[in-house]
């Protein structure tokens, strides 16, 4: 788990070292443990460097193979390297480091662009050509480990973040409209390729990327689940089903105690972290570090589920830790927060995760989480609605339930000149939810969460709070293999007990009841959710700035309805509106965007 940059010139000019050397220095968070910069003809790398598998030098970056002509650098976890090493041994290749970064490099050497073919585990990475100058970019399916990139005439720069590429100097900083839009309506998620700023794009998930040394680009999608029911699973009734999960979900929780550090896991009571550390135990892990996090109440709503984390960690011994944080400490917490933010994340919970992250990386250097069993097996309560309804009523339906607000209410909160006239948001849901595949309009919904929002939320999320602090999270809910079981699952057993049915009967063959038959909870931090005295006035400080007055985004009689009246203005999904409003300008404002 690190962090990347680099430039590629097609101008015949060299590339800005300097340039590449701040974007190196501003990921320095995501790689604590070393720095590196390589430089060859039209082409220049960096990388940060955390020590996670082979703790020693030969594993730093970037990393070059002589024999082939190639330097890689590389972000993220090969959790299959070992098996992956000894297949590539078995065709002749030869190792001088234990470094999963080495074994991407010489798998790149045996297969090109198709090693990613091969990868089980969260990845982006970069390999260059010495010879004919191409430079190949890859991203994982689920885009857990991100890629953004800034392109001007003759030059493309990328980063393992956006700020890193501010760093760097002369990104288009204007806002992208269409972004904007989908800021404002599709519950803050802005899909690849897009960022709010309209001169930074991200790669996709599950994308490869050649760019040739003239600059032209090929893009390769090698992994897109049918979200169908499979001929190979013909026959297999519930408990078939619950087996099977069981069965992907504990390899995949296996393969991500690959490392040569510690392992801890964050707890936060509910039924996924929970079924990890269950699984971990069955697994024989003791004195297994365990972490939840908790806030003081307000609003009369409570801010901390420590006596569901407790009972897990009493159940399987673990070496527990609570983090309580006070409702005074928030507003500067929030700051470092947005800073660390590759793009304005509206959820209120990634505060939570920032000082989870910061409290944590004090203790171990990975973690798995619970993230993205909701989207994977429908554990929303947007997902009931989907049942039953024809896949062309799919759009309309989930609109309801999940858009923020519809294009029409944006034309009373965002000033003309800002506005699109179309409907980007709506559009895109469509476009993705009318496309071939999918059996049902909940198999398309859920393609659409997990390919889509999942990506540039939650997981975004997790990635940016726990690697400002060093700490490398990883998901075994994404693991690809159990995506892909759960997406060929019939809806009826993912919808069943208001839903993750078939994950709850799992979880009941190892877990307390009282667990596995709780209500749903999340990760809450009522300050922000009910904008208690000290969040509200830096909110107001926000969007009273000389900044966000010359931006404009904002009509001022809808600032003033949201600011008379905080709490009663919220979104579809029950989201601050105020918070969602003030949180786009207070991150602008901290990456220094005019």
């Amino acid at each position: 788990m690190c962090g990347l940059s680099g430039e590629i010139r097609f101008d015949g000019t060299f590339p800005d070292l300097a340039a590449v050397e701040r974007m190196t220095d501003r990921l320095a968070a995501r790689g604590p443990d070393g720095r590196g910069l390589w430089s060859h003809g039209a082409v220049a790398l960096g990388h940060r460097r955390l020590k996670i598998i082979d703790l020693s030098e030969r594993g730093d970056q970037p990393m070059t193979d002589p024999d082939g002509g190639l330097t890689v650098v590389f972000n993220g976890c090969l959790y299959n390297h070992r098996e992956l090493r000894a297949e590539l041994e078995g065709l002749g290749h030869r190792f001088h480091s234990t470094s999963d970064t080495e074994v991407l490099l010489r798998a790149y050497r045996q297969w090109g662009r198709r090693c990613v073919d091969h990868f089980a585990g969260m990845f982006a990475f970069a390999v260059a050509e010495h010879l004919s100058g191409r430079v190949v970019l890859g991203r994982d399916r689920l885009g857990i480990k991100p890629l953004y990139l800034a392109a001007r005439p003759g030059r493309l720069r990328f980063a393992s973040s956006l700020p890193a590429l501010l760093a760097a100097g002369d990104v288009d900083t204007a806002l992208d409209p269409v972004a904007l839009h989908h800021y404002l309506s599709f519950h803050s998620v802005v899909p690849a390729p897009r960022t709010i700023l309209a001169g930074v794009r991200k790669l996709p998930p599950a994308t490869v990327r050649v760019i040739e040394s003239d600059g032209t680009e090929t893009d390769h999608l090698y992994w897109n689940p049918p979200y169908a029911r499979l001929p190979e699973h013909a026959g297999m009734d519930a408990r078939d089903w619950r087996d099977a999960v069981l069965d992907a979900l504990r390899t995949a929780v296996r393969r991500r105690t690959v490392a040569d550090v510690p392992v801890g896991v964050l707890l936060s009571g509910g039924l996924d972290s929970s079924l990890v550390v269950a699984l971990l135990a069955e697994a024989g892990a003791t004195g297994l570090s365990t972490f939840s996090i908790g806030f003081d109440s307000e609003g009369g709503e409570s801010g901390d589920e420590f006596t569901w984390s407790d009972l897990v960690a009493k159940r399987y011994s673990t070496d527990h830790h609570r983090i309580s944080i006070a409702s005074r400490e928030l507003p500067e917490a929030l700051d470092d927060a947005i800073v660390a933010m590759s793009e304005p994340m509206v959820s209120h919970d990634v505060v939570a995760f920032h000082l989870l992250g910061r409290e944590v990386s004090r203790h171990v250097k990975v973690v798995q989480s619970g993230q993205g069993a909701d989207e994977i097996f429908a554990g929303y309560d947007w997902y009931p609605p989907m049942a039953g309804i024809a896949r062309a009523e799919a759009a309309a339906a989930y609109g309801r339930v999940f858009v923020d607000r519809p294009h029409g209410e944006l034309t009373r909160m965002v000033d003309p000149a800002v506005l699109l006239p179309g409907d980007a948001s709506g559009d895109f849901v469509r476009d993705h939810l009318g496309r071939p595949g999918a059996d049902t309009a909940l198999d398309a919904v859920l393609r659409l969460d997990s390919q889509i929002m999942l990506v540039d939320d939650p997981v975004k999320r997790v990635d940016n709070m726990t690697m400002d602090w060093g700490l490398e999270a990883r998901v075994p809910f994404l693991d690809h293999e159990l995506v892909e079981l759960a997406a060929a699952c019939p809806p009826e057993l993912k919808l069943a007990e208001g839903g993750k049915g078939v994950l709850k009967a799992a979880g009941r063959t190892l877990l307390p009841a009282e667990i596995t038959d709780r209500p749903k909870g999340y990760f809450p931090v009522p300050a922000i959710r009910h904008m208690a005295g000290p969040v509200l006035r830096r909110v107001r400080d926000a969007l009273e700035a000389p900044e966000a007055r010359a931006r404009g985004i904002f009509r001022d009689d809808y600032l003033r309805e949201l600011l008379s009246a905080p709490e009663r203005h919220r979104t579809t999904l029950g989201a601050n509106a105020l918070w969602q409003a003030a949180l786009l300008e207070i991150w602008l404002q901290a990456q220094g965007v005019a």
